[in-house]
């Protein structure tokens, strides 16, 4: 006996979105340059990580943090990139693109944490507003990095979830186009990436 087709066909996912169809503040140089930053401070972190007198993982990680939400405040400050601005300065560190306001965090584009999820009073009410739409869509805004065993970054991953389950409605890998570190010292002294090669 064959069997007859189902009345209700299982219905295939919805695409994932690029950023900027989600919300034109998203656009893809703006999120390269939030990248870079993010990227440029983990890679600074990990170069000062001292092993011998204990660094490790963790550590390494609240330096990144701190390194990252560090370099944001300063683009933002400078005003080079209007379209960036702080709108919580404090450890929970939201920022703002234009009219969206993200976060960031070390670890799984694919398997965000229920703390990474979470959305915080003041980023709920400005998604509302952002988007038009009613606060129960649940969309958080957030950069995943993903590092290598070293500590260093792999990749960093521009995601747009639902805050109560993690569905993603965008997950969109941002090229990192890598620049050259100028060497203003001699080989032996630390030198840090600055912002501007970074540009």
């Amino acid at each position: 006996m064959s069997e007859s087709p189902s009345l209700f066909p299982l219905a295939e996912p919805a695409p994932l979105r690029l950023p900027w169809e989600i919300h034109p503040s998203l656009k893809e140089e703006r999120l390269k340059v939030c990248a870079r930053l993010l990227a440029a401070a983990r890679a600074d972190a990990v170069r000062l990580a001292q092993p011998r007198l204990g660094d490790d993982g963790w550590s390494v990680g609240c330096r990144a943090y701190a390194f990252g939400r560090k370099r944001l405040r300063e683009a933002a400050d400078k005003g080079s990139h209007p379209w960036l601005s702080i709108r919580d300065s404090s450890n929970r560190f939201i920022f703002r693109i234009g009219e969206v306001d993200v976060r960031f965090f070390r670890g799984s584009a694919e398997e965000p944490s229920r703390r990474v999820l979470r959305r915080y009073g003041e980023e709920a009410r400005q998604m509302a507003l952002a988007l038009s739409v009613d606060i129960t869509a649940g969309l958080v805004f957030r950069f995943a990095l993903e590092v290598d065993e070293a500590g260093g970054t792999e990749r960093v991953v521009f995601l747009a979830l639902h805050g109560e389950d993690g569905h993603a409605e965008c997950l969109w890998p941002i090229p990192l186009d890598s620049a050259p570190v100028k060497r203003d010292r001699p080989i032996g002294q630390l030198t840090l990436l600055g912002d501007e090669s970074l540009a």
